[in-house]
């Protein structure tokens, strides 16, 4: 049995789950803000990290997060619950950075 190390490492794709496309979110492109659904247990230093190396050329300035909670929803006449409580984060490009080509077509 071979044994495998005990690391709690994190690829990229594990921590920057989907970006966020709402009206807010589109207006702020234009000031070199990216939103993104991210993993709620990753802190800002390894979003910084994980968007570094996802987009080549992108340099990160700063990431500021926030956790959502769920919205009530109702289901039917008498029932309800709670949609799922995310996290969100938004990262600043540093001033000479590449933009995010995903991006480029929303502005």
């Amino acid at each position: 049995m071979i044994k495998q190390p005990m690391d709690n490492s994190k690829v990229p794709q594990d921590i920057i789950i989907a970006p966020v496309i709402t009206e807010k979110a589109t207006d702020n492109l234009q000031m070199g803000k990216y939103t993104f659904k991210v993993a709620r247990d990753a802190n800002k230093i390894e979003i910084k990290k994980a968007v570094e190396e996802l987009f080549s050329g992108v340099k990160v300035d700063k990431v500021n997060t926030m956790n959502v909670r769920g919205q009530y929803r109702r289901q039917g006449r008498n029932s309800g619950g709670y949609t799922a409580k995310w996290k969100k984060a938004i990262v600043t490009l540093a001033e000479g950075s590449k933009t995010i080509e995903f991006f480029d077509g929303m502005v």
